[in-house]
């Protein structure tokens, strides 16, 4: 399945609009405790166990999306958007498109 950001897909044309998908992932208190009690491996700024948390949480919103745009017969999501909230010491990180099929 082809997930972009931009609102078409070169060389290819729109064919059937299935509506909005959306993929969400949540990080619990949890993982924001455990990766700053493990702060150790932070260098230059970054933490890279903060890092591959959000990672995966990213990829689980964008599977997420593409599962639902599957779903409804899609072929493609286009005008993909990736959002991070802090929710009550918790991320939630969204993926939402418009999902498509494509001729």
């Amino acid at each position: 399945m082809i997930v972009t950001t931009t609102p078409s897909v070169e060389g290819s044309q729109i064919t059937d609009y299935h509506g909005i998908v959306v993929g969400e992932a949540i990080l619990g208190a949890n993982v924001f405790r455990d990766l700053f009690a493990g702060i150790t491996d932070i260098i230059g700024g970054r933490s890279g166990a903060y890092e591959q948390e959000l990672g995966k949480a990213r990829e689980v919103a964008l599977s997420e999306m593409e599962d639902r745009a599957r779903a409804m017969g899609a072929t493609a999501v286009v005008g993909v958007d990736l959002d991070y909230e802090v929710i009550n010491n918790m991320l939630m990180v969204s993926a939402s498109g418009t999902a498509v099929t494509l001729g």
